[in-house]
């Protein structure tokens, strides 16, 4: 596997106040352990999961707005934000053989223009990326690239996803880590379908530390297991400020 180990070199920091230094889940990472071929971030949003996962990807060599590393866009200076962590973060690599793709939702349009430019269709489904609907361009793309040894980084890829495509993704993402022998997938998600991967490797970011949990133990999946075994109570509970979780109203 590509990815061994994360580490946050206390003495690589110049302001501790600096963001995204000063999040505090950033601030309390010391050394992460990488065992599984599929990784998952996960906690809210503002926690800092994909902020690191993004630094993760600047330290392969990936571009700062997704895609291969042969693609190097930066549209705006937000995709800077993450220099003071990319400065003190320390990935060990067992190796960098430039294989893999980056995907972050939010520049994926950045992205597929890019590719547009270099007129590559025949290497992301044979058309447009831009021709097709956000699920449609983003399954292709995964189906076209993710299926050879390398490292691939997905930043809430369910954004571009419904949740029948959600499990189409499993399946490719299944199918790359049978066939590959070198391959990493590290994914960023507030999605439970894409979590429940077997035997992937989770970190939660809440609580302002990273911890690894188990699938059951996310607030993703216990918050969609709550509110699916009885939406009508869940609403009724958000609307009427009830309790969400104490005992059933009796009538």
């Amino acid at each position: 596997m590509p990815l061994k180990k994360i580490m946050l070199l206390s003495d690589r920091v110049k302001d501790w106040q600096q963001y995204p230094l000063s999040v505090p889940a950033i601030a309390s990472l010391r050394e992460i352990e990488i065992r599984k071929p599929v990784v998952f971030f996960v906690g809210e949003s503002g926690t800092g999961k994909s902020t690191l996962l993004e630094a993760i990807a600047i330290h392969y060599g990936f571009g700062r707005e997704g895609g291969s590393r042969n693609l190097r866009m930066e549209t705006t200076e937000s995709v800077r934000a993450v220099e003071p962590l990319v400065d003190a973060l320390r990935v060990a690599f067992t190796k960098r053989t430039g294989r893999g793709f980056c995907f972050r939702a939010e520049s994926f349009f950045n992205t597929a223009t890019a590719i547009d430019a270099l007129g590559v269709f025949d290497a992301y489904g044979g058309r447009s990326l831009h021709a097709q609907s956000h699920g449609e361009s983003f399954i292709s793309l995964a189906a076209s690239k993710f299926n050879r040894d390398g490292f691939y980084v997905m930043d809430e890829p369910e954004a571009a996803l419904s949740p029948q495509r959600q499990l189409s993704l499993l399946v490719i993402l299944h199918n790359l880590v049978r066939k590959a022998k070198d391959v990493q997938v590290l994914i960023a998600t507030h999605s439970p379908i894409l979590l429940a991967y077997p035997g992937a490797q989770i970190f939660s970011f809440n609580d302002g530390v990273v911890h690894e949990i188990p699938y059951r133990k996310s607030e993703t999946y216990e918050l969609y297991s709550r509110f699916l075994a009885d939406p009508d109570r869940y609403i009724r509970a958000l609307f009427e400020d009830e309790p969400l979780f104490g005992p059933e109203p009796s009538h």
